[in-house]
């Protein structure tokens, strides 16, 4: 079911270049380095205190992770211009950032207000394959080199191993799927298969789904939030 995903993923990738955009597929795909969509970007916002009050919890976090599931049904990564903060596609579609996006934002937390603001003050620190100039708040957090960023520069990276008892609910897990690398980010469930290991909660092409996906893929990043 996985690989059957994984192929579907692709096959709509080839039918619309941009879904290459929100997971930041490598620059030698040229269709990911086209500037056209960021000279439309929104203007920069004004600073403000991102995040001020929110109660975290992993718990919570599977939650709202898993009810995207039957919700989100379809892979798309247009590029669209979105509200900030707190701005979203709709919810019967996303990529697989989205997954994580809207889990934290249900705890109120905004990935894209933080990571945002976090580009702003630090931005030659963040991937440049895109060729942006500067921040751009409708697609940044939405892709997962900046998220995969975004966490190691707050301390929350983890080792990465094939020890299943190692990732807890709640952690993000990042993997290069194929031969082109395409980055990807899920979510640990507390489920498990029957032979112990975590599921994981991510949108691989078919929309939010639970599936046995952990070690299906090489794992590049671990990350926990507390």
């Amino acid at each position: 079911m996985i690989r059957s995903n994984v192929a579907l993923f692709f096959k709509i990738m080839q039918a619309n270049s941009r879904l290459w955009r929100c997971c930041g597929a490598l620059a030698v795909v040229a269709m990911c380095l086209a500037g056209s969509n960021q000279a439309n970007a929104a203007p920069l916002p004004s600073p403000a205190p991102a995040n001020a009050v929110h109660h975290y919890s992993a718990e919570k976090s599977v939650a709202l992770a898993r009810a995207q599931i039957g919700v989100t049904l379809t892979y798309d990564s247009a590029y669209t211009v979105i509200a900030y903060p707190n701005g979203d596609v709709s919810k019967d579609k996303g990529v697989c950032t989205d997954v994580i996006i809207r889990a934290l934002r249900g705890q109120g937390i905004d990935l894209q207000q933080l990571v945002h603001e976090d580009m702003r003050r630090a931005f030659s620190q963040y991937p440049t394959r895109w060729k942006q100039k500067q921040p751009d708040p409708n697609i940044d957090h939405r892709r997962v080199l900046n998220l995969e960023t975004f966490m190691r520069r707050k301390g929350r990276n983890l080792p990465v191993n094939k020890n299943p008892r190692d990732y807890r609910a709640g952690d993000w897990v990042t993997w290069r799927l194929g031969e082109t690398q395409l980055p990807h980010i899920g979510m640990v469930s507390d489920r498990t298969a029957e032979d112990g290991t975590p599921l994981i909660i991510h949108n691989i092409g078919n929309g939010a789904q639970e599936e046995n996906a952990l070690f299906e893929f090489p794992i590049v990043g671990h990350f926990r939030w507390k």
